[in-house]
């Protein structure tokens, strides 16, 4: 679980978010569905360790699911209902929610193309996509950064329009 909770925030956390007490439920979950098998190894001056092997059961779910129509996505954002009251709301706050989705924004944009960047090793794209086992993980790191550089365009523009229709007093 622990093995996994990492790699989830290494490899998929640019389109999916989940704390490690949600994968561990999750684990537990999938076993008792007979998805996993778990086998306990003791371990001196530690907790011990749970190993858990994917069933063939849960390899049908797996290619199930890949196979599987996604539902469809739906944007939840707190930021966007700040901003849909912003007639009647805090201005300056909404300004400073605004700055803060920018910056991180661009922060995991950075962090994303870097591990783009990684990945690719020094190769060029046509032979990456040829060649590599991880042109998955390459192309949702590419919709990362494409969403975050969006989180971008659109903050910068909600500035400037707050701008036009409030002025930032000048202190």
């Amino acid at each position: 679980g622990y093995e996994l909770a990492k790699q989830f925030r290494a490899s998929v956390a640019n389109f999916w978010t989940a704390t490690p007490q949600q994968v561990y439920r999750e684990l537990d979950t999938m076993r008792r569905e007979g998805l996993l098998d778990a086998r306990e190894i003791a371990q001196e001056g530690r907790p011990d360790k749970r190993m858990l092997a994917v069933t063939e059961r849960g390899r049908e779910e797996l290619r199930a699911f890949g196979a599987s129509e996604p539902r469809p996505t739906v944007v939840r954002d707190d930021l966007l209902v700040q901003v849909e009251s912003v007639t009647d709301g805090d201005i300056a706050g909404v300004r400073r929610a605004i700055r803060s989705r920018v910056s991180a924004s661009a922060e995991r944009r950075e962090a994303y193309a870097a591990r783009a960047r990684e990945l690719l090793r020094g190769r060029d794209l046509e032979t990456f996509v040829r060649e590599s086992s991880r042109l998955g993980s390459y192309l949702t790191l590419q919709r990362g950064i494409a969403f975050e550089q969006e989180n971008i365009t659109w903050g910068e523009q909600t500035l400037e329009m707050l701008a036009l229709r409030f002025p930032e007093e000048e202190t």
